[in-house]
Formats: C-alpha cells, structure tokens, sequence
C-alpha cells in the first residue's frame, strides 16, 4: 500500500458576476468540502480590475491554501466540477466576465505543462490579485520558479482593496 502523498495547493478565486463576493464565499464553502484535501485557510476578498475587456464588471479575488494529497489533474478536474456547478460556461472567451473562475496555481514543488494544465500557473508573478492573497494566507509559499512572495509583492504599484471576509 502506497502512502498519500500530501502537498501544499493554492487555489486562485475569481468573480465579476452575479453578486461576486458571494460567488467567491461559496466557492470556499466548496473549496472546504473537498474530499483529499485538509487545513483550508483563505485570504481576504480583494476588488480588481479586470484583465482584458474593459467594458465588464470589476473582479473580487482570494486565493485558499490547503495541503492536499490529489493528483494535479485531479484537483482540476474538481475546480471545474465547482466553476459549473456555480453557473460557469466554458465558452472559451479569453479573460471575460465570469461568475466564477477557480485557478490551480501551484501544487507543492511539482511542475507539469501539457496541454490541460501548466503548473505553477504561469501568471503568478504578474498578477497582483493572486500575489497580494496568496502572502496573506501562505507567507510562506514556495512557488517553483518564483522569488519569495515577499519580494513579489514589492513589484506592484498601489494596494489592493479588501471587500469582504470570506465565510
């Protein structure tokens, strides 16, 4: 009998529509209630801009960590089971409004790029919405192929601003 194998995971969490902040509070309900993962603990909800298209709502974002024993497709395919039991439609619009929108960002030090995953999310590191949450509920985080989340932080200009308490 092989042992599980537990990871640290950080989910990335999005919302512009259909009351977002409670799209991203449910999304962690869910997040919570997942079988294979344990030790949940989220950041804040932060308000966005959106990426892409102007003429849509702004975003609300935070991230949850857990450590988690899942496989990387796995975790995936769970995210996607909760982003279309929320209401998402994959209609491959690229960075459009969504009511939710789930990102698997890093699992553990593992690395995969094929053609349904490329993990650690390859826009980290840009993304202030996803660095500003991830340093509140993971200070910590080891990211592969990323300095700490601290430094990260220093390369934005402004602050985020906190809309909510997820529950």
């Amino acid at each position: 009998m092989t042992a599980k194998r537990w990871r640290p995971i950080y989910i990335g969490i999005g919302s512009n529509l259909d009351g977002p902040l409670r799209q991203v509070s449910r999304a962690a309900a869910a997040l919570r209630g997942l079988d294979g993962c344990i030790a949940w603990r989220f950041s804040r909800a932060y308000g966005s801009e959106p990426l892409g298209p102007a003429d849509q709502p702004d975003y609300v974002n935070a991230v949850g960590a857990a450590m988690s024993h899942l496989d990387p497709q796995t975790l995936l395919e769970a995210l996607q089971i909760i982003e279309t039991e929320a209401g998402r439609v994959r209609d491959g619009t690229r960075w459009g409004p969504r009511c939710l929108d789930l990102d698997l960002l890093a699992v553990g030090q593992l690395t995969v790029n094929d053609e349904t995953l490329t993990l650690p999310h390859p826009e980290i590191g840009n993304r202030q919405f996803v660095i500003e949450p991830l340093f509140e509920c993971a200070p910590y985080a080891r990211i592969p192929a990323l300095s700490s989340l601290r430094a990260l932080r220093g390369g934005f200009d402004g602050a985020l601003t906190v809309v909510g308490e997820l529950t």
